[in-house]
């Protein structure tokens, strides 16, 4: 099982990327600390973006990457304004790519008490069955 593991769910690698890249927005980004736990069945990734709200987070799969952004908006409400912040509000971004191993259509995800829980089922193996012929 540790193959698998090792070859089931990657961390992107840093590319160069091929145009200069400029920020366009201000604030603060995060990279989402995650754990990855297996089993026989499943890999579950579980991601730490405390203060994103469901609205405020995408998780998209294209070609075999999976990405997930999120944001932490600014806590205030209308008529406080804050005096202490030491929880820095900004944006999540980080991306996973995944092998033949998960069932991409399978993916599931949740999101409680700013931990994003990704299950990423596996494929199910080809188990060994008698085939009957039927008679033409």
């Amino acid at each position: 099982m540790a193959d698998t593991k090792s070859q089931a769910l990657q961390a992107q690698e840093k590319r160069e990327v091929s145009a200069p890249a400029e920020r366009t927005r201000t604030g603060m980004s995060f990279t989402p600390a995650v754990d990855i736990f297996e089993t026989e069945n499943a890999i579950t990734l579980l991601a730490d973006m405390p203060g994103v709200k469901s609205d405020d987070l995408t998780i998209d799969l294209r070609e075999s990457v999976l990405t997930l952004e999120g944001e932490a908006k600014n806590p205030e409400t209308q008529g406080e304004a804050g005096i202490i912040r030491e929880y820095p509000i900004g944006k999540y971004y980080r991306q996973f790519t995944l092998s033949e191993v998960v069932d991409q259509s399978k993916i599931d995800a949740t999101l409680k008490d700013g931990v994003l829980r990704l299950t990423l089922p596996k494929v199910e193996k080809a188990t060994p069955r008698k085939i009957t012929v039927a008679a033409g």
